[in-house]
C-alpha cells in the first residue's frame, strides 16, 4: 500500500506540472491574441504606422518574391532605432513593453503569477534582454578584428550585392560595402557567413556590431571616421600654407598633405592635372574645405569636389594617394558624358566647364557672384570691326571693276562697322607663332622659342586679331580689370580637316614677378588703391607626346617652403624651378601679389 501511495503521489505531481505548463501556454496565447487585436485597432486608427510597415514587410518576405536588387525595407537605420526606443519606453504601442504593461494592468494578479511561472522555467528575462540588446556598448570584443589596411572610402557608396546606395554599411574587417543591418539584409548575412562583426554606417558614421545589433562607442574608431569624412576647423585651414610637417601612411610611406597623387582610373590624367592646379588657389581651397560654406547647394558636383578637396589636404589619411572616383562619376553625370572615364579630353575645356558649372551651382539668386568669380573673373574691352554687309554685297554685285574706291587695310570708314563691348573672362587664350615647315642642316626641326610678353601683346588694345567665325572680323582686346588669379592657356592644338596638329613652340616665362603693366596697358586704380599687376606662377600644366597619344603632367608650388613639385597621376617628386621654365607650358595659373 505504501508503494501504491507513492506512485499515486508522483502521478499527481506530474499531472499538476502538466496543468501548470498548459496554463502558461494558454495565458501566452491569450496575451498574443490580445496584442494582435490591439495592433489591428491601432492600424485602423491610423496611429500605428510602424506596425503597419512591419506587417507589410512580413507579408512580402512570406510571399518569397524578394528581389536582391530592390532595397530592403526591413533594414534597421537610425529612424527604426528611434521607433524601437519609443516602443520599449511605452510611447508608441508596439510589440514590446507597452502591450505587456496593458496586459499586466488588465490581468492584475494573474500577470504576476505568470511572471513567476516564466522565471521558474527560465523564460523571464526575454523582455529585458530584448531591451538591452540594442543599447550602445563600449566593451565590444570584436574591435581587434578591424583591419585599417583594407579600408578605402574613395569609391562610390554602393552595396556590393544589391548595388543600392540606401543605408550602406562598410565592413571594417574586409572593407566591402553591404546594405542594411536588419535580419534579412546583406550586412547581416555577411556577418554570419564570414564572421565579420564590426560595421560603420557610411552616412551617419555610427559603428555597429552585427549580428548582435548594438552600437559601439569607442574613441579608437575616430580615426576611421576622420578618413571617411575629413573635417577641418577654420584655424586649421588658416595654417595649411604654413605647415611643413609630413604625414605617415599606414604602410610606412611619408606624404605631404596637399601634395598627394591622384589615381588615373583610365585616361583621366586631364582631370588629375586640373584638380591639382586648382588646389593651389588658396581662397578656392579654403572655401571647399569647410562644408558649411556650400551646405545650401545640393549639386552632386559641388559636394564631390568638396569631398575630394578635403581628402587631398587631410593629414590623417591611411594612404598617400587619393582616388577621384566619386568626383569622376559626378562629372560624367552632370556633363552628360562629355567628359568620361576611358576617353582623353582637353584640360582647357574641362577646366572651363568645371569653373562655369561650379559657379552656376554656387551663385546666389540675388547676386551673380560666387567664389569662382571672386578668384578668376577679369574684364576685357573688345573692339570688333566688321565689314558693312550691305555695302559689301553691293560691291560684289557691281560690274564696275575700275571703281576708284578700293578696300585697303580694312576699307574706308563707312565700309567698316565698329562695335565696342565689355566682356568677362575666366581665362585668356594666347596664340603661338607657327612652327617652321622645313628642317635645318642637322635634319632636325628647329623648335622656336617665344617670350611670354610677345604673345601677351594680343591684349594691349592695338594688336589686331583676325577672326573668321562666326563672321569675318578684326578684333582688338584690352584688359580693363585683372583677376586675383590669372589663367593663361597656350593654344597648342589646331584641328584641320584631317588630323590634330601640335605646336611645339617653347614659351619663355618667369616663375616669379610677372609684371604685366610693362607690356599691356592697364586701367588706373581708384583712389586709395594700389595697382596690383605683379603675378607669381603657382601651377603649370604640360603636355608631352603626340596630340592624340600624349599625356599630361603638372608642376605645382608648395607655398610653405616655396618648393616646386612635379605631379603625374600617382607620381609626386620634387623638382627645380628651372625645369618648370623649360617645359612646354599648356595652361598656367598665376597668383596676384598682394
Amino acid at each position: 500500500m505504501a508503494r501504491a501511495g507513492g506512485g499515486l503521489q508522483s502521478i499527481s505531481a506530474q499531472t499538476e506540472l502538466v496543468f501548470r505548463f498548459q496554463r502558461v501556454i494558454t495565458v501566452k496565447e491569450e496575451k498574443i491574441m490580445k496584442n494582435k487585436r490591439e495592433e489591428d485597432d491601432m492600424v485602423s486608427e491610423g496611429s500605428g504606422g510602424v506596425l503597419k510597415r512591419q506587417r507589410v514587410d512580413e507579408q512580402s518576405s512570406a510571399s518569397g518574391t524578394g528581389n536582391p536588387l530592390v532595397p530592403y525595407n526591413d533594414v534597421d537605420d537610425d529612424e527604426d532605432d528611434f521607433e524601437r526606443e519609443k516602443t520599449n519606453n511605452g510611447v508608441g504601442g508596439g510589440l514590446g513593453g507597452s502591450n505587456t504593461q496593458v496586459v499586466a494592468a488588465e490581468n492584475g494578479e494573474d500577470e504576476e503569477e505568470e511572471e513567476e511561472e516564466e522565471d521558474e522555467y527560465g523564460q523571464g528575462d526575454i523582455l529585458e534582454s530584448r531591451k538591452s540588446q540594442f543599447e550602445p556598448r563600449e566593451d565590444c570584443p570584436y574591435l581587434d578584428t578591424v583591419n585599417r589596411q583594407v579600408l578605402d572610402f574613395d569609391f562610390e557608396k554602393f552595396c556590393s550585392v544589391s548595388l543600392s546606395n540606401l543605408n550602406v554599411y562598410a565592413c571594417l574587417v574586409c572593407g566591402k560595402y553591404y546594405q542594411g543591418r536588419g535580419k534579412k539584409s546583406h550586412a547581416y548575412t555577411h556577418s554570419l557567413e564570414a564572421g565579420h562583426h564590426v560595421y560603420i554606417n557610411l552616412r551617419t558614421e555610427k559603428v555597429y556590431c552585427l549580428p548582435d545589433g548594438y552600437e559601439i562607442i569607442d574613441p579608437s574608431l575616430d580615426d576611421i571616421r576622420h578618413v571617411l569624412y575629413p573635417r577641418f576647423t577654420r584655424d586649421q585651414v588658416g595654417q595649411l600654407d604654413k605647415n611643413r610637417q609630413w604625414s605617415r601612411a599606414l604602410d610606412g610611406s611619408d606624404y605631404l598633405p596637399g601634395m598627394v597623387g591622384l589615381n588615373n582610373i583610365k585616361e583621366t590624367d586631364f582631370v588629375n592635372v586640373t584638380i591639382q592646379s586648382l588646389m593651389r588657389v588658396t581662397p578656392l581651397r579654403n572655401f571647399f574645405l569647410i562644408p558649411e560654406n556650400y551646405q545650401h547647394c545640393k549639386s552632386p558636383l559641388v559636394q564631390r569636389f568638396g569631398e575630394l578637396t578635403r581628402k587631398i589636404w587631410h593629414a590623417r589619411n591611411f594612404k598617400g594617394q587619393v582616388s577621384p572616383h566619386e568626383f569622376l562619376q559626378a562629372v560624367m553625370k552632370v556633363s552628360k558624358k562629355r567628359f568620361r572615364i576611358g576617353q582623353q579630353s582637353d584640360p582647357v575645356e574641362f577646366m572651363a566647364w568645371l569653373l562655369n558649372t561650379l559657379h552656376a551651382n554656387l551663385r546666389t539668386s540675388k547676386k551673380n557672384n560666387s567664389i569662382i568669380y571672386e578668384c578668376f573673373q577679369g574684364e576685357l574691352e573688345v573692339i570688333k570691326e566688321t565689314p558693312n554687309r550691305a555695302i559689301t554685297e553691293k560691291k560684289q554685285n557691281a560690274d564696275d571693276q575700275n571703281s576708284d574706291q578700293r578696300i585697303t587695310d580694312g576699307g574706308t570708314k563707312r565700309d567698316i562697322f565698329t562695335e565696342t563691348s565689355r566682356m568677362q573672362f575666366l581665362m585668356l587664350g594666347l596664340d603661338l607663332p607657327p612652327p617652321p615647315l622645313f628642317k635645318d642642316v642637322m635634319e632636325k626641326n628647329i623648335i622656336p622659342q617665344v617670350p611670354l610678353f610677345n604673345i601677351l601683346k594680343k591684349f594691349d588694345g592695338d594688336t589686331v586679331t583676325e577672326v573668321v567665325r562666326p563672321r569675318v572680323a578684326r578684333m582688338k582686346y584690352r584688359v580693363t580689370r585683372l583677376p586675383r588669379y590669372l589663367i593663361l592657356h597656350m593654344q597648342r592644338f589646331k584641328k584641320n580637316n584631317f588630323f590634330i596638329e601640335k605646336n611645339p613652340t617653347l614659351v619663355n616665362f618667369p616663375v616669379k614677378n610677372l609684371e604685366l603693366k610693362d607690356f599691356i596697358p592697364l586701367p588706373m586704380p581708384k583712389e586709395n588703391e594700389r595697382l596690383r599687376s605683379k603675378y607669381d606662377l603657382i601651377a603649370d600644366i604640360v603636355h608631352d607626346g603626340k596630340p592624340n597619344e600624349g599625356f599630361y603632367r603638372v608642376f605645382v608650388q608648395r607655398k610653405s617652403e616655396e618648393l616646386w613639385y612635379e605631379m603625374q597621376d600617382l607620381h609626386v617628386s620634387e623638382t627645380l624651378p628651372q625645369m618648370v621654365a623649360l617645359s612646354e607650358a599648356y595652361v598656367q595659373i598665376y597668383e596676384q601679389q598682394q
